[in-house]
């Protein structure tokens, strides 16, 4: 399968004038869910990664692979010059490392109708539990917030100067498959740990690339929350996932006193409710797992969580 679709892009790429190619800048764990959302809607669909140790399982998932590690290449060159819609998953440093080494080449190309970056509710910083929308105050706390505030600014930039329409998706914890509770327990790093008040959002992978799918055909415009209808406590989440499984959860933390990596520390100094309205309304986004209880049931029950 993997050398007929390699086949297959240089066959499009060189002979046939394929009006939908989705590109995927960053084919990671969000970026192989759109891929596999859009399989249906896309002539060909190709992703990238840092180098080829991905590649087979970017085959798996009927993409042509492509390496894009930091620079532009020849293929890279070739999949943007004829790509229609363009997904963005790669997180910013100081600058946008996509903008930076391939801004040059987007501005060029000739079938590029949309752009969709994913970005992160981290964004509107601490709001003290209340809740917020997309129209919300930015009051970014960590550094990797305010680079990604700057990165969707430089990325509005661009869309604005090349007149092509941009949506920015402001995604939640990210989860599913291999990342989640259920796998936090196998691996006895399960943890309950209690800050009062403290709430967070979460966003299983496949309402991702249902949100990519839905934008790529509408060529969505503007700035989208993706996440689940119910914020709410991470040791709840935890203590349900025992629950499934009947096993005993682990006992309370108070976050405190907890021994946590600075990371991980970061993540509780921001407290927000995140409102999906606007992608329900304007996306007609149907999320599959629009909270933790529904999620976790239904993984645990299919098999699903590995």
């Amino acid at each position: 399968m993997g050398k007929c679709i390699v086949a297959r892009f240089r066959q499009y790429r060189g002979r046939f004038n394929v009006t939908r190619q989705l590109l995927i800048l960053g084919a990671g764990f969000s970026g192989i869910a759109a891929g596999i959302a859009c399989r249906n809607d896309f002539d060909l669909i190709s992703g990238t990664s840092r180098n080829a140790t991905r590649f087979d399982e970017l085959r798996a998932a009927e993409m042509a692979p492509l390496v894009f590690d930091g620079s532009l290449n020849r293929e890279l060159e070739a999949a943007i010059s004829t790509a229609s819609h363009v997904l963005v998953s790669i997180a910013p440093g100081s600058n946008d490392p996509v903008l930076t080494a391939l801004g040059e080449a987007l501005a060029a190309a000739g079938n590029l109708q949309w752009l969709c970056y994913l970005s992160t509710v981290g964004v509107y910083g601490d709001h003290q539990g209340a809740w917020v929308d997309e129209e919300s105050e930015c009051r970014p706390v960590s550094a990797r917030s305010r680079e990604r505030i700057d990165a969707e600014t430089m990325w509005r930039n661009f869309a604005t100067q090349n007149s092509v329409p941009l949506a920015i998706y402001r995604l939640s914890g990210i989860y599913g498959p291999g990342r989640n509770a259920f796998v936090n327990i196998e691996k006895g790093t399960s943890r309950r740990l209690v800050k009062p008040g403290q709430v967070f959002n979460r966003i299983h992978r496949h309402d991702i690339g249902e949100a990519v799918r839905l934008g790529a055909i509408g060529k969505a415009d503007g700035v989208f929350n993706i996440t689940d209808d119910e914020p709410a406590p991470p040791q709840d989440v935890v203590t349900f996932a025992h629950e499934l499984q009947g096993s005993p959860p682990p006992p309370e933390q108070d976050f405190d006193t907890a021994e946590l990596s600075s990371m991980a520390r970061s993540f509780y100094g921001e407290n927000k409710r995140v409102s999906n309205e606007k992608s329900k309304r304007v996306l007609g986004l149907e999320y599959a797992y629009p909270d933790y209880r529904t999620a976790l049931t239904r993984m645990w029950k299919e098999n699903t969580w590995r």
